[in-house]
């Protein structure tokens, strides 16, 4: 696996903290940094999502996978997911995420509780490689409800 970020800013200024990451497959990804108000030229224009959030976010993407995947292979009737993730941060440097709350929202006919809450536990166990890596320093917890569609 491969990706390039390059920094957007004027060649030669700290005038805006933005960059563009390439990932192997083909795509495109912006981030930014958040505005500065104690140092303006430093900080950025909030323009894209900041990097710790895409990281956040392709936590949520990477579970979510697993947890339709798991579902469907045991041939549940799954037709919808989607992962709620909040967020605390320590206050120093590096401020590492220090706990993570994951809720899902899962959406299918004829669904059960425990078919959920296994598939959920396999990803944090098993086979979300963002979350167990994230669980190396943050506390995660999870929880879930269940639409009949």
């Amino acid at each position: 696996m491969e990706c390039t970020v390059s920094w957007t800013g004027a060649a030669g200024t700290q005038s805006a903290m933005g960059f563009i990451a390439e990932t192997g497959s083909g795509h495109v990804l912006a981030m930014d940094g958040a505005p500065d108000a104690a140092r303006p030229h430093l900080g950025g224009q909030n323009l894209a999502p900041r990097p710790m959030e895409t990281v956040l976010a392709g936590t949520g993407g990477c579970t979510a996978y697993d947890v339709v995947l798991i579902l469907q292979r045991g041939r549940h009737d799954v037709r919808g997911c989607s992962v709620r993730l909040s967020a605390e941060r320590a206050e120093t440097e590096p401020k590492v995420f220090t706990h993570i709350h994951m809720h899902f929202t899962v959406t299918g006919k004829g669904l059960s509780r425990e078919a959920v809450e296994r598939a959920i536990a396999l990803s944090h166990e098993k086979y979300c490689s963002a979350s167990i890596m994230l669980g190396k320093t943050a506390q995660i917890t999870t929880g879930f409800e269940l639409v009949e569609a």
